[in-house]
């Protein structure tokens, strides 16, 4: 019960899908080699560090999950744990403790980056932007592009254009699969005022929107073939993409929250096979 609790206060999907971007911007970036333990670390430093960022999240947005069937077991509303400022500490221990092993075993750049993502999720997207601008998820969706690049920076400060173009790349999935997602639960956006795009233009508008968004994400991320990933990695993107351009499709002729789901899905399954074929074609033809 306690391991689910903390489970869902430190959003920790939402970390692993971070903290797996960082470690296969950590492989695929030409330098030395990383060693296990300062792979552990990587993983450890933004993995908790987003952690801190999704609890705050929650901490300081106990008033909207409330309203909303898919946020009201957070157990800052259940009441299981407690919202008091003892909360704030513990969650500015984990940012120092991620942040912290990260410059002092890896080096200061990518704790730099570390420490912006968190920053991004905490304050930019929750604090600054969510309940006032729809651009909200777009700027806020730069923390998931400062894990590539904490990865990158772990073995090379000095970023070459393949983590760069995955961190673009990471900028541009977050819109797309977190749009195709407030589609499917417009109803409770709307509920809670938040400004979320298809609540301000519309469920179909919204989807024609994605369909932009993620066609420029799908340009973007088989670029590293042109930079010397290859056809693996090539295969692997254009698979993934052209699933979620498919997708994409089907939203648009079909807005409800049925297919919208099925396009929040498909953007995880393009993520994924993405980052797969990045990892394989380092460790079959690198």
């Amino acid at each position: 019960m306690l391991i689910g609790q903390l489970t869902n206060l430190l959003k920790l999907r939402i970390g692993v899908i971070m903290m797996l971007t960082a470690l296969v911007a950590m492989m695929i970036t030409p330098g030395p080699v990383p060693g296990a333990f300062e792979m552990l670390v990587l993983a450890f430093a933004v993995l908790i560090s987003a952690g801190s960022a999704g609890a705050f999240n929650q901490y300081y947005e106990v008033d909207l999950d409330r309203r909303v069937a898919r946020t009201c077991n957070r157990p800052f509303v259940t009441g299981y744990f407690r919202r008091r400022p003892l909360w704030l500490a513990i969650i500015g221990l984990l940012l120092v403790a991620g942040v912290g092993s990260a410059a002092l075993v890896l080096n200061v750049p990518a704790a730099v980056y570390i420490f912006l993502g968190a920053f991004f999720y905490a304050i930019v997207y929750t604090v600054w932007l969510k309940r006032r601008s729809w651009t909200n998820i777009v700027i806020g969706g730069a923390s998931g592009s400062f894990a590539v690049l904490a990865g990158a920076a772990a073995v090379d400060p000095g970023l070459g254009p393949v983590p760069i173009m995955l961190a673009v790349v990471l900028f541009l999935w977050t819109p797309s699969h977190f749009w195709s997602l407030a589609i499917a639960k417009n109803r409770d956006y709307s509920k809670t005022g938040v400004p979320m795009l298809p609540v301000i233009i519309g469920r179909r508008r919204c989807a024609r929107v994605v369909m932009v968004n993620t066609l420029l994400l799908v340009a973007i991320s088989v670029l590293p073939f042109f930079y010397g990933m290859s056809w693996l990695y090539l295969l692997a993107a254009a698979g993934g993409g052209g699933y979620f351009i498919y997708h994409n499709i089907l939203m648009i002729r079909d807005p409800s929250p049925r297919v919208a789901m099925k396009s929040f899905f498909a953007s995880l399954l393009q993520l994924v096979l993405l980052l797969v074929g990045a990892v394989l074609d380092v460790l079959l033809l690198g």
